[in-house]
């Protein structure tokens, strides 16, 4: 019986390990992209399309994602501390120690979700708008623009922005 107890409680544990993992939010990719989309009519014949025109503007964009589950790192730390909790003493001892690992848990729990959410969902890129010769504008998310400034001549070349000197 005691081998029994002690093996469910060793795969509880276990489990809630594994979903406080799950908690922790993916990072997401990196990625710079124009926006429209247009469809580049470059092809393997024609070699590469090259756009000129000028930086109308460059604003900062804050990337922010809500957390899909919160509280989830609280519910689950608070399951494991008590898992724990009761694996200690006998009697009164152990519903004290169940309680205890309890809240423990869970005040770790959420404290461990708020951070990696912290850590994962706040980010900076930069919108640079272009006025292309053509009269057409277009905007390009990036994660850093360089030394590029509003009014610079700048050539577009294969999707990527490039500074005419």
């Amino acid at each position: 019986m005691f081998q029994t107890t002690r093996f469910i409680a060793l795969t509880s544990s276990a489990l809630a390990l594994a979903g406080l993992t799950a908690c922790a939010p993916m990072a997401p990719a990196n990625q710079v992209s124009t926006y429209p989309a247009t469809s580049n009519p470059s092809s393997s014949t024609q070699g590469a399309y090259v756009e000129f025109g000028r930086i109308t503007n460059v604003e900062v964009v804050r990337l922010q994602q809500p957390s899909n589950t919160p509280g989830i790192g609280a519910v689950l730390g608070g399951v494991a501390g008590a898992v724990v909790g009761n694996q200690i003493g006998s009697g009164g001892g152990r519903t004290g120690a169940t309680i205890i690992g309890a809240v423990g848990g869970a005040v770790a729990g959420n404290a461990i979700e708020r951070s990696q959410t912290a850590n994962t969902n706040a980010g900076e890129s930069y919108r640079v708008t272009v006025q292309l010769d053509n009269g057409t504008a277009r905007a390009f998310n990036m994660a850093s623009y360089g030394d590029m400034r509003i009014n610079d001549r700048v050539r577009i070349e294969n999707g990527q922005l490039v500074r005419v000197r």
